[in-house]
């Protein structure tokens, strides 16, 4: 079969995009059908003999991308697992669960249906794929110190895009964000599992992240009664010192868990911080302490904000109105004030900025308000180029790795425990928040800006549909697999874009 050019598949590309405008263009302006759009007619199904293709299309571009980084080689060279790599790598068994999830996998159990997909075999280059018994028991080899390792190999290749195309999305500081979540199972005999303090039986993984790309930069699996900061500081350092060489400056951001002041001092040497911190009796005494000139209107930035300035109208406020009617208690917060002071914490040398916000909130009962409360939030930061407003607005702008965790538990399914110990259970998170990091990795090679930046906040199973289930043809030659896309959507013209800049980019190796 005769190769198609990257000129010839651009103006494919483009036939393609004038027939669909072409059958748009009338939308709008068709006359009354007598018969539904989606006909009823009869279906018939044929197998092929020879053509061999494959729905996940993208799939392509990311295992080139780790080719590339040398990531495969990287994990090989430093995780040792495996007595006799008959015929498996330890790479293999790692990229098989990231490669599972990308694909749109949800458990062990899907690499089933992928191990009989001859060409996703071919696009991979692979003869065979382990299967999920062997997926499981190479959960099982990890020790703690293996699955460490595992992460520092993935540490080892992000420099070389941070240096890259990665770089415009760093920017001039870098946010680590940390905190906990549970990963609750409904097994008995996992062992290393607990009970939280929700009464919830399961495990409390630690995710470190990097806001600017959304990395998982470190993944700790945890008993389900673990505190929130339980062993975050090393993590802390970890990551500090992982991106610190790339960008001009580093800033930690974390809720009141994780003001743990006696590493202050450390941390401020080498990076900035932003924590929240507990509403203690004494500090609440000082805001209070406060002049009423040294407080100042905190205005928060529009939730939605129109590009033509129209607005629509607003409809009616149903919940609020259930509320009035049945005479329940609610809370309306009446305005917010900001003011800041310099604080020193007893297991502290050095003094630090503290941040007061002052919320004035009504509480309510139906249309009677009982009673005006006044609460105070804190915020302990090194950060002194910023307004106090400032620093507030940054840190709730941690929030976000909300939306991180989220997707790590039901975007990529990383968060859930499929084996039988803490130990494999944490590898396993380890290998599946790779698909995650992967996702970010083929965003930062995007060619426009905007949509690096678009594609690196998208959702995990949107971005699945949208950059890896891509129909295609798998074509095998010896030393080359071509994947000739055959069903063209408005997203294809990206992924042709990533891969292109894939190709043309040369990594800095940096191996070893």
């Amino acid at each position: 079969m005769k190769r198609i050019s990257h000129h010839k598949s651009r103006r494919n590309s483009a036939r393609r995009k004038r027939k669909v405008r072409a059958r748009h263009r009338g939308a709008g302006r068709r006359r009354a059908r007598a018969k539904p759009v989606f006909s009823a007619g009869a279906v018939h199904y044929e197998i092929g003999a020879r053509t061999s293709a494959m729905s996940f299309g993208g799939i392509g571009a990311v295992r080139r991308l780790v080719s590339k980084l040398e990531l495969a080689r990287e994990i090989d060279a430093r995780l040792n697992l495996l007595k006799r790599r008959l015929p498996y790598h330890e790479s293999d068994h790692v990229l098989n669960i990231a490669y599972n999830l990308l694909c749109g996998g949800a458990r062990l159990e899907d690499l089933d249906g992928l191990r009989h997909d001859a060409a996703y075999m071919d696009a991979l280059g692979a003869e065979l794929i382990p299967s999920p018994t062997a997926a499981g028991d190479f959960t099982r080899r990890f020790s703690e110190s293996d699955v460490i390792e595992l992460m520092e190999c993935v540490n080892a290749v992000r420099p070389k895009l941070w240096r890259g195309r990665g770089r415009d999305l760093l920017g001039p500081v870098a946010y680590v964000d940390v905190d906990g979540t549970l990963a609750p199972t409904l097994g008995r005999k996992k062992a290393g599992m607990d009970m939280s303090y929700k009464k919830v039986w399961g495990y409390h993984p630690l995710v470190v992240s990097l806001a600017n790309t959304g990395e998982v930069l470190y993944l700790v699996n945890r008993p389900g009664n673990a505190v929130s900061h339980q062993g975050a500081a090393a993590w802390i350092d970890k990551a500090i010192d992982l991106v610190s060489p790339h960008v001009p400056g580093v800033c930690v951001r974390g809720d009141t868990d994780f003001s743990l002041t006696v590493n202050f001092d450390r941390w401020s040497e080498k990076a900035d911080f932003v924590f929240g911190y507990d509403a203690q009796l004494a500090i609440i005494e000082r805001a209070e302490a406060l002049e009423e000139e040294d407080w100042k209107p905190l205005k928060r930035k529009p939730r939605h904000t129109s590009r033509t300035g129209a607005t629509r109208s607003k409809r009616e406020d149903v919940k609020g109105r259930i509320v009035r009617e049945r005479g329940y208690v609610n809370k309306r917060l009446n305005h917010e004030d900001v003011a800041e002071y310099d604080y020193r914490p007893a297991k502290c040398r050095g003094t630090y900025r503290m941040v007061v916000v002052r919320k004035n909130i009504s509480k309510m009962r139906g249309e009677l308000t009982l009673v005006d409360e006044i609460r105070h939030f804190f915020y302990i930061t090194t950060r002194r180029d910023l307004s106090a407003a400032e620093v507030v607005r940054l840190a709730n702008a941690r929030c976000d790795q909300e939306n991180v965790i989220e997707q790590l538990k039901n975007g990529v399914n990383a968060l859930r425990v499929p084996v039988y110990d803490l130990v494999s259970n944490w590898a396993y998170m380890v290998m599946a928040a790779l698909a995650w990091n992967l996702k970010s990795f083929l965003a930062m090679m995007m060619h426009l800006k905007a949509d690096r930046r678009k594609y690196v906040a998208m959702e995990f199973r949107r971005f699945v549909r949208e950059m890896i289930l891509v129909p295609c043809q798998v074509i095998r030659r010896a030393r080359r697999t071509t994947l000739r896309i055959i069903g063209w959507r408005p997203t294809t013209d990206r992924l042709f874009s990533a891969w292109r800049t894939i190709e043309r980019t040369a990594f800095q190796t940096g191996f070893g």
